[in-house]
């Protein structure tokens, strides 16, 4: 079966850490009922966007990467003990030697992954 990524596009997210179950109902709605039919295979939110660090070249700057030629090509998710050690991996990361750059965000607790088989 084909698998697609959807990318979640919004003013910020739905997640933030002083967020109450009531303010991330609708969301966890969502992906309950997505993670009952099957269909998600793999969920993560981001953490809000004030968290975000960039590298774009050899710099790095706090905030959201927002080139307005770029669009967001793909994702993965990195194991780190601590933000500067993710940072000194994901400027490795081709497309900031390229022309383009990347954003890394921590992500929110929790998450889900599907059971092989489910």
């Amino acid at each position: 079966m084909a698998q697609y990524a959807v990318l979640i596009y919004n003013n910020d997210s739905a997640h933030r850490p002083d967020h109450t179950a009531a303010e991330t109902e609708t969301c966890d709605r969502h992906a309950e009922e997505l993670e009952r039919t099957g269909a998600m295979v793999a969920a993560w939110a981001f953490t809000p966007r004030d968290l975000a660090t960039s590298v774009h070249g050899e710099t790095i700057t706090d905030g959201p990467y927002l080139g307005d030629r770029d669009i967001v090509a793909g994702f993965y998710l990195l194991e780190a003990p601590d933000l500067d050690a993710a940072l000194a991996i994901a400027r490795l990361n081709p497309a900031c030697q390229e022309g383009g750059g990347v954003e890394v965000r921590p992500v929110a607790e929790g998450g889900f992954v599907a059971s092989p088989g489910s």
